[in-house]
C-alpha cells in the first residue's frame, strides 16, 4: 500500500541553507564574527585607559610626597615638582575623559578638547618652572637637603619613562594625537625628575644651588614647544585612528 504524499514529504530530512542570505532576518548580523581590526582597536583603547589610570595614580602619590617634602625642606624645586604632578594628572584625566566614550565618533569630537587641555597644561608647567627658576637664580633662599626628594626623583626616573613609552607606542598604533601628546607630557615629567635629582644631589653634596634652575629653564622651553604642537592638534600619522584630520594631508612630527 502506498503512503500518502503528505507523509512522504514529512519524513523527508530537513534541508539547511548554507547561504547567510537564507537565514531569518537579523540572525546573520548577530552571528557575524567581529573583525580582527575591531578587536585589536578595542584592546588598544583598553590599554590606553589602563595606562592613563596608572599615570594618574602614580602622579597623585608623587604630588603628595613631593609637596610635603618640599614644604619640610623649604625646597621650591620639590614643591614645583609636586605641582608638575598635578598638571600631569590634569593631562592624563583629559585623555581618560576622551576614551571613556564608547562611540568612536564621540571620541573624535572630544579629542580636540583633550588636546587643548594638554596644551594648556604644558603652558602652565612652563610658566611655573620659569618663575621658580628665576626666583632661585636671584636668591630666594637655600633649600635644605631632602633624602625623601632624592628617592622620589630616582623612582620617577624609572617609572615615568616606562609609562611614557608604553602610552606613546599605544597612541601611535591607535592613531590618537591626544594619547601621544599626553605621553610627551609624561616624558617631560621624566626630564624634570632628572633635573630635580641632579639639583638635589648637587645642592646636598656641593651646595651648587644654581644648577637646578639653569636646566629647568631648558625644560620650560621644551614644554612650550610641546604645548604649541598639542594646541595645533598635530595628528599622529597612523591610518584609521582617532587623529584629527588635516586639510592638506601633510605628515607632521607628532609621532616622530
Amino acid at each position: 500500500m502506498s503512503e500518502p504524499v503528505g507523509s512522504r514529504q514529512d519524513s523527508r530530512p530537513e534541508e539547511h541553507c548554507a547561504d547567510p542570505c537564507c537565514a531569518p532576518s537579523g540572525s546573520a548580523t548577530r552571528s557575524r564574527p567581529e573583525e580582527p581590526g575591531q578587536r585589536r582597536r578595542r584592546v588598544l583603547i583598553r590599554r590606553v585607559r589602563l595606562l592613563v589610570a596608572a599615570t594618574i595614580s602614580y602622579n597623585v602619590i608623587e604630588a603628595i610626597v613631593a609637596i610635603s617634602a618640599g614644604v619640610a625642606a623649604s625646597s621650591a624645586a620639590l614643591i614645583g615638582f609636586g605641582l608638575d604632578s598635578v598638571v600631569e594628572v590634569a593631562s592624563a584625566a583629559a585623555v581618560a575623559w576622551q576614551f571613556s566614550a564608547r562611540q568612536e565618533e564621540v571620541r573624535r569630537l572630544r579629542e580636540r578638547r583633550a588636546l587643548r587641555i594638554i596644551a594648556v597644561s604644558f603652558f602652565v608647567l612652563a610658566a611655573y618652572v620659569t618663575v621658580e627658576a628665576v626666583r632661585t637664580l636671584v636668591g630666594s633662599g637655600d633649600p635644605a637637603p631632602s633624602l625623601v626628594g632624592i628617592v622620589l626623583a630616582a623612582l620617577s626616573l624609572v617609572i615615568m619613562p616606562a609609562l611614557s613609552l608604553s602610552q606613546r607606542y599605544t597612541g601611535r598604533l591607535l592613531g590618537s594625537a591626544s594619547a601621544v601628546a599626553d605621553s610627551k607630557q609624561t616624558l617631560l615629567c621624566t626630564y624634570l625628575s632628572g633635573v630635580l635629582l641632579l639639583g638635589l644631589l648637587l645642592n646636598g653634596l656641593f651646595g651648587w644651588s644654581w644648577a637646578d634652575p639653569v636646566v629647568a629653564l631648558v625644560i620650560a622651553a621644551v614644554a612650550v614647544k610641546e604645548g604649541r604642537e598639542a594646541w595645533r592638534g598635530d595628528n599622529c600619522c597612523a591610518p584609521g585612528g582617532l587623529s584629527l584630520a588635516t586639510s592638506g594631508g601633510e605628515r607632521d612630527d607628532c609621532c616622530d
